[in-house]
């Protein structure tokens, strides 16, 4: 009998001899995209470094006599804050500031003015021209206190102020330094950045190998091609999350040290002040056998006549000192969360009992964004494999990657607070919920996947109750078979309805019970009992709001700048005489997601579809995911306001409906055709397109977020990409 060593190596050698020579052709490719990475890192991403070789530096340092002399340096002060030198008369190519290590790290705003042969004077932007812009130093990083300069010939003045409110001073210089040489540094971040798009464009190439690998003939290496890109998924997203340090909440002896207790292997924190805390508070009372918060409202707001008027609030708080928690229920003299009560039962609760420790919301946050990424991985996997027999590992991928990353789930992970998690756990229980049912459709035995499925889907009442319009996919998916096919009418269709029904029953129950305990009411989750900027109580519906957060949500184009990462907020006019609730947004999904393009010629679509096929499950799914987005949309709009973070609500369904369309348009013309290959062209174009704004909006600084909290640190990001600069 063979012995497992044996058994290990014969199955590898077996493998070689199958694969050996795709996998020399692959490694052979990896190994030059590496290569080609490596040498635009060295020669194009530093050529700073080259360009500057041959400059002769000119030491300015002693000729510093503005500001005061601290022996081995300069300080720069609140009063002395310029620097000037004149008769210079010499070429400049850059100025190198020089800070010293030893003082706390900020982004200063430098303001360069010079005179040179086109100009005797300083100048400045005017109605017709740009002057110098501000240069951004980072005194902890070391590329950006090179500043490139552009000049007309010889320069005979210059000047450097230091301007803005938020400067810490004072500021310590070592020197100043003209025509300085240009570090070489091998950047990790941009090296790793540089492979990974090479690669996908290596693999996604039209003549790649993954388009000949159909999903249902070749099992084992499409699983293993979507296993492999939904692991690298995973990574990319933890990443992501933990880089923004500022909102995790976990600390260790090496990351987020300043957190750290010292002792433990890993310690939780407290992030985003006392109002991020609802959740943790509410597990708190739970344990203790309350629905409502601990702590007590002021006097002046229980005795107020309308304590939802948020202007008459703050006026009473400056008036007695005595501050209020601030977007959380207030209803019979407590405090409540009207948040969904899944998440605590599901994180906080549990983990305060056993550690008797808040929760990081943030890890919530990420544990959810990875099973959603599985759900829709695994439910699309469903749908290429069982109603779409001509799907092939590289279409699969190519659609799987913006129905995941342009969802809204990254906003979500770079803003992982207790907002974000109840609509990153709607959206998990919701494709997870589907998968199931779509399991149960075909199943010998579907009892159990059908319950599992209700349960999810009826679970997200207790996340995010707008999700709870992806349940109507129930018609198309069983319509046929329980009703047109009369199976309900039989004792095995009886048993099965029942587990559709009955986890919808039992949530029901629980959270009417909640409701009822908290604000006697089966039906009342306490929204309206809001304390946030406006009276949720007199809110009302009105449909003067519908047309600016229509455009705004789906056609507003994407405001864009210049300089990485180029996104901007997009501006916000209305004629609507009212309040409106406005965060700002970065433009709608139809002008940033060219893949939703594709809902145009749906019926033209779905027309082929229906000459293929009898049935009409998908044309039903694709009409109830494009209906229940446009309703959640607007519904969000109407109830609470436009924000970027509900972009996460509806902009999944619309992917969907996407997502299929392409997957109708893909089984119906050959791969030989020569239309199939101009049509995968324009797929992958409106894909890259997407995915690109994407990963822009994840790093575009917004208040609250990394590059507000250490903008030093976003600075050395930034020069990570402005290599020119």
């Amino acid at each position: 009998m063979p012995t497992v060593r044996e058994n290990i190596g014969y199955t590898f050698e077996r493998f070689w001899l199958i694969y050996r020579a795709s996998l020399v052709r692959v490694v052979r490719a990896v190994a030059a995209l590496v290569l080609i990475a490596a040498l635009l890192e060295v020669f194009v991403f530093n050529f700073n470094y080259f360009a500057s070789a041959g400059y002769d530096t000119i030491d300015l340092s002693h000729r510093i006599t503005a500001v005061e002399d601290e022996g081995d340096g300069f300080r720069l002060t609140d009063i002395n804050h310029v620097l000037e030198f004149s008769h210079l008369n010499t070429e400049i190519h850059n100025i190198m500031i020089d800070f010293e290590r030893d003082q706390p790290a900020q982004t200063i705003d430098v303001k360069i003015q010079f005179t040179d042969s086109a100009h005797q004077t300083y100048f400045d932007s005017t109605e017709y021209t740009v002057g110098v812009p501000l240069a951004h130093v980072s005194t902890f990083d070391e590329q950006s206190k090179y500043i490139n300069l552009q000049t007309a010939g010889l320069v005979e003045n210059l000047r450097l102020e230091v301007v803005g409110d938020d400067v810490s001073y004072p500021i310590m210089l070592t020197g100043i330094y003209l025509n300085a040489h240009h570090p070489f540094q091998f950047n990790i971040l941009r090296f790793i950045v540089t492979i990974t798009v090479l690669l996908l464009v290596y693999a996604f190439r039209p003549g790649s190998v993954i388009y000949r690998i159909r999903m249902v003939e070749n099992p084992r290496k499409s699983k293993a091609g979507i296993i492999f890109a939904v692991a690298l998924e995973v990574v990319m997203v933890s990443a992501f999350l933990f880089y923004g340090s500022n909102l995790v909440g976990v600390a260790t002896s090496s990351y987020n040290h300043g957190s750290w207790d010292g002792v433990s292997l890993v310690n939780t924190f407290e992030v985003g002040g006392d109002n991020a805390q609802q959740y943790a508070e509410l597990a708190r009372a739970m344990a203790e056998g309350r629905l409502y918060l601990d702590e007590e409202p002021p006097d002046w707001l229980k005795t107020m006549e309308d304590p939802y008027d948020k202007g008459a609030r703050d006026e009473l708080q400056k008036e007695t000192g005595e501050k209020y928690l601030f977007d959380v229920a207030y209803h019979d003299g407590h405090y409540y969360v009207y948040f969904g009560v899944v998440p605590v039962l599901l994180f906080y609760l549990p983990f305060y009992l056993l550690t008797g420790a808040n929760f990081p919301t943030a890890i919530g946050v990420l544990v959810m964004a990875i099973a959603f990424i599985l759900g829709c991985s695994a439910l699309l996997d469903r749908f290429a494999r069982y109603h779409f027999r001509s799907v092939s590992l590289g279409i699969y991928l190519l659609l799987q990657m913006p129905l995941v990353f342009c969802s809204g789930i990254m906003y979500l992970v770079k803003f992982p607070t207790f907002y974000s998690l109840p609509i990153m756990c709607g959206l998990a229980f919701s494709v997870w919920g589907l998968y199931c049912w779509m399991r149960g459709r075909l199943s010998q035995h579907p009892c159990r996947w059908l319950f599992m499925g209700s349960l999810c889907m009826a679970l997200v009442a207790g996340c995010r109750p707008q999700l709870l319009v992806l349940s109507l996919l129930a018609f198309p998916l069983f319509w046929r078979t329980y009703i047109t096919k009369r199976r309900l009418l039989t004792p095995q269709g009886v048993r099965e309805f029942a587990c559709l029904v009955a986890p919808y029953v039992l949530v029901a129950a629980g959270i009417m019970a909640y409701n009822y305990a908290r604000f006697g009411s089966l039906t009342d989750f306490g929204a309206n009992y809001n304390l946030t900027v406006n009276d949720m109580t007199k809110r009302g519906m009105n449909l003067g709001r519908l047309a600016p957060a229509f455009f705004t949500y789906f056609l507003q184009p994407p405001s864009m700048t210049g300089v990485f990462p180029f996104l901007q907020p997009a501006p916000f006019d209305t004629t609507y005489m009212g309040q409106t609730i406005k965060e700002v947004t970065f433009g709608g999904i139809f002008a940033c997601f060219p893949l939703l393009w594709v809902l145009a010629f749906s019926r033209r679509i779905l027309a082929m579809r229906a000459r293929q096929r009898s049935t009409r499950t998908i044309m039903g799914i694709i009409i109830v995911l494009l209906v229940s987005g446009i309703l959640v949309a607007l519904l969000d709009a109407e109830l609470a306001g436009i924000l970027q973070r509900y972009y996460a609500d509806f902009s999944v369904m619309f992917l969907m409906a996407a997502v299929l369309l392409c997957f109708v348009v893909n089984e119906q013309i050959p791969q030989t055709v020569s239309l199939y290959q101009l049509l995968l062209k324009v797929l992958l174009v409106l894909v890259s397109l997407g995915l690109i704004y994407s990963a822009l909006l994840c790093v575009v600084p917004e208040t609250g977020w990394y590059s507000n909290v250490y903008p030093w640190a976003y600075q050395s990001l930034l020069e990570t990409f402005l290599f020119w600069t």
